[in-house]
């Protein structure tokens, strides 16, 4: 009779460590370690989460001297936590759809627990966290990203106010909110103003000099002290909203200032700017120590294919990293890249778009930029683009192979010229 071995199956890792359950108001905390006999034993404890509680939290763990804690990325509610145990313990942030309990055991001490024992025997991947300078960095983009779209959305809810009060400013001037479109909005805020030809052409700049008559035309219309209450408040309102703007890409660039040189060179690739090169720093750093490969990189990025396959076959190649902030900002650098005539990155897309379509296209060039970033952040690489014809000639003998494929099926045979 065989005898059974007491060898655990999976090897514990970490032999003293403490799962954290974090909500808004409450924090369930599993804390494992070792009796005098060498078994593991477990302690959890309730905290609430006001700042005061987070330090006594900090310190039970460092008393029991606990070196590692795991925690839920919930919402933002894991961020007041990290900030009292950075730098004092090492703190693994885990997606939660990979540490999923056992249905019909959904508790807070049962998922503290639960955490504990993954992170005892080393079952959870930790997400990344970039350093305080580069969390300060993204707090600034994001908040930029969200003022841009609230000036977008007052823009148009002038526009449509224009609309309204049937003044059809924007179908003479190419953008409202240029120089002579603001004249003329501030002309309408006045209602002492007078809206003569002579005062018109006053406010016309530029080439829009010679559509004097044409502009007094579009600003006839129904506009009265209703309208005009509201305009002077979205106008205050999108003034502020663009104060704000610059006040915060300003501090960017002073904060951003000591890696002006990553920013140069993130700079010449085709589709970032400056804000964009600042939005690529913000989510990723400026080290990426933390990735192995270009591969991990994307893949964390979630701009490569995920795995599904089952019996052989493969279900789907779709990401399983869903609403990722830098995905988003790579494919919208990727949809400014293939604009650019004659470039690798245009070619690329056209011939996936042809097979693929636009949106599977579109990520493919987002991989390849984000690719050419981690060799300019990691190695100090410049940026080349690889030229229009690199693809056809990597492709010249397969091209050939099918040519005489297809010819062979027509019944010629397709000979090099001499």
């Amino acid at each position: 009779m065989t005898k059974k071995s007491d060898t655990p199956i999976i090897s514990v890792m970490h032999p003293v460590c403490c799962g954290l359950d974090v909500h808004k108001n409450i924090i369930s905390a599993c804390l494992i370690t070792l009796n005098p006999l060498g078994s593991p034993q477990y302690e959890v404890r309730e905290f609430p989460t006001f700042t005061d509680s987070l330090f006594l939290l900090r310190d039970w763990l460092t008393d029991n001297n606990c070196p590692t804690v795991a925690m839920e990325s919930t919402s933002v509610y894991w961020r007041p936590v990290h900030n009292i145990l950075e730098g004092h313990l090492d703190v693994v942030l885990v997606n939660a759809r990979h540490i999923k309990n056992v249905p019909g055991r959904k508790t807070d001490t049962e998922d503290s627990r639960w955490l504990a024992n993954l992170l005892r025997h080393g079952l959870v991947k930790g997400s990344f966290i970039p350093a305080k300078e580069v969390r300060q960095w993204r707090d600034l983009t994001t908040l930029r990203k969200n003022y841009t779209q609230t000036l977008g959305d007052y823009k148009r809810r002038v526009h449509k106010l224009f609309e309204t009060a049937n003044i059809k400013i924007s179908s003479v001037v190419t953008d409202l909110f240029g120089v002579t479109g603001r004249n003329l909005i501030s002309l309408l805020c006045d209602e002492d103003a007078d809206l003569s030809l002579e005062n018109i052409e006053k406010c016309a700049k530029g080439s829009l000099g010679s559509k004097s008559a044409e502009l007094h035309r579009s600003i006839q219309g129904f506009f009265e002290d209703h309208h005009r209450f509201q305009l002077k408040l979205l106008m205050d309102t999108i003034e502020a909203t663009e104060r704000n703007i610059k006040s915060v890409t300003a501090r960017l660039a002073r904060l951003m200032r000591p890696h002006q040189e990553v920013l140069d060179r993130l700079d010449e690739v085709y589709g970032i700017n400056t804000v964009a090169g600042q939005s690529v720093l913000s989510h990723i750093g400026f080290t990426l120590e933390e990735f192995g490969n270009e591969a991990a990189f994307c893949s964390w990025a979630g701009l490569c294919p995920g795995n599904n396959e089952s019996a052989g076959k493969r279900k789907s190649g779709r990401s399983p990293v869903r609403n990722h902030p830098f995905k988003t900002v790579m494919v919208e650098i990727a949809w400014s890249a293939i604009k650019k005539r004659d470039s690798y990155y245009k070619d690329k897309y056209y011939r996936i778009k042809y097979r693929r379509g636009a949106k599977k296209a579109v990520v493919a060039v987002a991989h390849s930029i984000a690719k050419g970033i981690y060799h300019i952040i990691k190695y100090g690489e410049s940026f080349e683009d690889l030229g229009k014809g690199y693809l056809s000639g990597k492709n010249q003998e397969k091209k050939i192979n099918r040519l005489k494929k297809q010819a062979a099926q027509l019944g010629y045979d397709l000979v090099a010229s001499a």
